[in-house]
């Protein structure tokens, strides 16, 4: 198979480039040439998908399958569909379930309302961006990948990055109860595995590509971080309504962690049915925590978002989290 990806630097692009390599495919990146390396054999294409002209350099190549990872301008998404309509087999095009308009109840589907969105906006906030980018580049030959949280080697915004760092410099660290409170997620090499896999099948349509509701849960995610790590962390489960009153920003504050009661408690609680119908499977979160940890540790520091802005960092600073840990009462 002839794959291109638009990106192949970055967190998804990058696992995506490596499994597709893996198993033996030609692989072909288009990206600015600024940002991170890809592994021996790749072809890299460099031009600017924003600039005009800038993807001048694709007119000449053929591919079977497109996999886009942008979270830019939507006008940028539909140029380069358009201008790859003629020598793509198929377009696999990465999204968020971040698109959902508000308000979103726990266990919906595919067919929940999206945020309405300008696929020819030059601008807009992560939602406008996506939503407008899955209309610039939607088709018959268009799989259309709503991924949930995504976690695993090379996450670039630094969630689990920052439990496993937290967790092992030891002594107590604040657990947001109940623990067990379920998480859904998916690790970014089952990510990009199932959309090699869809892609090879020219399979089109949208799907939330994500774990099962339920495939872990607070107490075990963190569990495994106190595992992996060694150290002697003590976990302080803390009831939800004490975090919440000491203005902890649950997902940000205390990363992956959305209470039930949430406005966005449906980040982690949507119908994946389609998806794994479709053959995704997910590998334990043990194994994701694991080799999150051995990545990070080779690394030394979450890498910055390949040719994005650099977000702010997620996670309490360990003075604020000392503070509440003194204050606030510990769930039994």
């Amino acid at each position: 198979m002839r794959l291109l990806v638009l990106g192949g630097t970055g967190f998804v692009g990058g696992a995506t480039v490596a499994e597709a390599v893996r198993r033996g495919w030609s692989v072909t990146v288009f990206n600015r040439g600024l940002h991170g390396s890809v592994p021996p054999g790749v072809h890299r294409l460099r031009g600017d998908r924003s600039a005009p002209d800038g993807l001048a350099v694709l007119a000449d190549g053929e591919w079977d399958l497109v996999v886009d990872t942008w979270d830019g301008a939507p006008r940028a998404a539909r140029a380069a569909a358009r201008a790859l309509v003629d020598t793509v087999g198929h377009y696999t095009y990465v999204s968020s379930g971040s698109v959902y308009a508000d308000p979103v109840a726990p266990g919906s589907d595919e067919t929940a309302p999206v945020a309405d969105a300008d696929p020819d906006a030059a601008d807009g906030d992560y939602q406008q961006l996506k939503a407008g980018a899955e209309r610039a580049v939607f088709g018959d030959r268009a799989l259309i990948a709503r991924a949930g949280l995504i976690l695993g080697p090379g996450e670039d915004i630094g969630r689990l990055p920052w439990w496993l760092s937290c967790i092992a410099r030891g002594g107590d660290v604040l657990a947001p109860g109940p623990a067990e409170l379920p998480i859904q997620c998916i690790d970014v090499r089952d990510l990009a595995s199932w959309m090699l896999d869809q892609g090879a099948r020219a399979r089109g349509g949208t799907f939330n590509a994500v774990s099962r509701p339920g495939h872990s849960t607070m107490g075990e995610l963190l569990g495994e971080c106190v595992a992996v790590t060694g150290s002697d962390a003590r976990l302080r489960w803390t009831d939800p309504e004490s975090i919440l009153a000491a203005g902890v920003e649950p997902w940000n504050d205390l990363p992956i962690w959305l209470p039930l009661g949430h406005p966005y408690r449906w980040l982690l609680e949507r119908d994946t049915s389609r998806a794994h119908a479709a053959g995704l499977t997910c590998r334990p979160v043990a194994e994701t925590v694991a080799d999150t940890w051995r990545w990070l540790r080779e690394v030394g520091t979450v890498p910055p978002r390949a040719g994005r802005p650099r977000r702010a960092a997620v996670g309490l600073d360990p003075a604020r989290e000392a503070a509440l840990l003194a204050t606030q009462p510990a769930a039994g």
